[in-house]
């Protein structure tokens, strides 16, 4: 079917919803605009989907969420009945129609008689990951856009073992998904027959203080947290979204008791009002929460994304003003005190490893040597991690002692199988109060380990392609690189390429290829002589192509002066593709 006759189809339908229905009519006359949301189905693959809330097949609406959750659930009826009666945990952000799509999702799945349990109110994505295993769900489901602007909202879709669907799953269930020809032919159940026949079942604060008492279990040092925490001044901001539910209570639980949420954040506002952008990446994320920091005289400011799975940090200099920490050093500083404490304490197993996503900080490598401890790289994606810790609980291999990935993604303890930043707050928190006992912030903290370990510095950049053809220029753009092979970066040579589409690592020097045991991924990593390496791939949730650059030096300046030449020449040679 052309854009139009998929548009037609909509206009005619007797009972469209009728905020959708305004919505067309508002962009009847926008051909671009009609021809965007009515080209192509929304793109779903093994992170679900996300995209704009709107009208049409490639836009976030009840229909699209519909037939993701048809796709669900004609995959569970293929399976075991026992299996298809654990049912499916559901919880949403506070995005719009997140409720809704929530709902929507609860109905189509009560249709086919499978049990579902849904929220009553929003919730971190940890916790709808926390609340598959201790539910004993078959899946998850969890709508949110995370850390995306107030236009977007998305649908993730977890396996048993609390991480994202695995990928054979995850393959059938797209299949089933596009199978679904005729959005509005989707039945749903009637909600209130649902909940009469326990078919739907709400649920809060029962999985809240369950999820509550595993985090208790992330404090290292109770003695610390009772003596130099408990005076700490902390600021804390959800940025308007989940981590208000649990963040200050988590906190509370631990024994952090002078803290204090930034009033205007700690509202649920699909809007996001405060914010331009609700994402702890961005410096303008902790604009409120370093006004108030200053007010209060705050040691650290912490902030988490409306879903509350990413966090950032911002730490009080001598002169008042605040430094913010990237997710790579908040990252080693956490790792660097989980393996110094649990060597302290005589609990570091022998076999214990740690997990990070092929494009974070290699300072982390350089720690867990340090502590004789296995440093596993994966692709990127949380659901990677979550795999391998499921592989070492069913081979013993290792031990699983903290997972991360540079976009602000912390994992402590596995009762989760998604990145948490409601245990990394925790934790966090208490690293700070160990280096404050020493009259210390976080910030000299990971000049201690630049110090003892090398000066890394990283950075991620991104270029964006929006409309219809932004695929293909994304795809052309990785194209030109494959074919421009480039020998050198800023003057360093490329000893290596690492191409994950093609499975291969290449070696320049005299150009044969070994194959790499990592997931079929549009990914290109380069090593170069120096120790640099630099990666591109297209994000998998946003019209983006991601660069990644990350080097090492004897100094702090030198470590920028490097990373700076990198990124010019990498520019340069992005604009030559032009």
């Amino acid at each position: 079917m052309t854009w139009q006759d998929n548009y037609q189809n909509w206009l005619k339908q007797p009972n469209l919803d009728i905020e959708l229905k305004h919505e067309l009519n508002q962009i009847s006359n926008n051909q671009k605009q009609l021809e965007e949301n009515f080209s192509k189905p929304m793109n779903f693959g093994t992170a679900g989907m996300r995209g704009v809330m709107g009208p049409g097949i490639n836009n976030m609406n009840i229909y699209t969420v519909r037939q993701a959750t048809e796709g669900l659930a004609r995959f569970m009826d293929t399976l075991d009945e026992a299996t298809k009666k654990r049912g499916v945990a559901i919880s949403f952000d506070s995005r719009y129609h997140s409720h809704e799509f929530a709902h929507e999702a609860a109905r189509v799945l009560g249709y086919h008689h499978i049990p579902t349990y849904v929220f009553d109110d929003m919730r971190p994505t940890p916790e709808l990951s926390f609340t598959v295993r201790h539910l004993h769900t078959y899946a998850g489901i969890m709508i949110t856009a995370s850390h995306n602007p107030k236009q977007y909202n998305g649908y993730k879709i977890y396996g048993p073992d609390g991480g994202q669907m695995p990928p054979k799953e995850s393959d059938m269930i797209t299949k089933y998904v596009r199978s679904v020809d005729d959005l509005f032919a989707i039945q749903v159940a009637d909600e209130q027959q649902l909940r009469e026949q326990h078919v739907m079942t709400l649920i809060g604060e029962n999985v809240d203080q369950a999820y509550l008492q595993a985090v208790k279990t992330v404090t290292i040092d109770q003695h610390l947290v009772d003596t130099v925490g408990k005076t700490m001044k902390l600021i804390y901001t959800p940025l308007h979204g989940t981590g208000k539910v649990l963040g200050e209570r988590a906190l509370r639980n631990a024994g952090f008791a002078d803290f204090t949420m930034v009033p205007e954040q700690a509202v649920a506002d699909p809007e996001f009002a405060t914010v331009p952008f609700p994402n702890p990446e961005f410096a303008q994320a902790f604009d409120m929460a370093i006004a108030l920091g200053k007010k209060e005289g705050a040691d650290l400011l912490i902030a988490t994304d409306p879903d509350a799975d990413r966090l950032g940090a911002a730490v009080r200099q001598p002169n008042g003003e605040y430094q913010l920490l990237t997710g790579n050093q908040i990252a080693a500083l956490l790792l660097n005190y989980l393996l110094r404490a649990r060597k302290n304490a005589g609990t570091l197993p022998a076999n214990g490893a740690v997990v990070k996503s092929i494009v974070s900080t290699e300072l982390a490598t350089k720690i867990a040597e340090d502590y004789h401890v296995k440093m596993i790289n994966v692709e990127t994606g949380f659901k990677f991690i979550a795999e391998q810790i499921k592989n070492f609980e069913t081979t013993g291999d290792h031990t699983f002692l903290f997972g991360f990935e540079e976009s602000y993604g912390y994992l402590i303890k596995p009762f989760v199988r998604d990145k948490d930043a409601i245990q990394s707050t925790v934790l966090l928190a208490e690293v700070a109060a160990y280096y404050k006992q020493q009259g210390k912030t976080l910030y000299d903290g990971i000049q201690e380990l630049y110090a003892k370990y090398g000066y890394f510095a990283e950075k991620t950049t991104a270029i964006t392609f929006a409309g219809l053809d932004g695929t293909t220029q994304m795809n052309q753009l990785m194209t030109h690189f494959r074919e421009a092979n480039p020998e050198s970066f800023a003057g360093y040579k490329v000893m290596s390429v690492m191409d994950l589409q093609a499975q291969t690592i290449t070696y320049l020097e005299d150009g044969h290829s070994v194959d790499v045991a990592l997931p079929e991924s549009n990914v290109l990593k380069y090593q170069l002589e120096d120790g640099t390496w630099i990666a591109i791939r297209p994000s998998g949730t946003e019209p983006k192509v991601k660069f990644y650059v990350g080097t090492s030096a004897s100094t702090a300046q030198a470590a920028q002066d490097k990373l700076t030449a990198f990124e010019n020449d990498l520019h340069a040679f992005i604009e030559d593709a032009k």
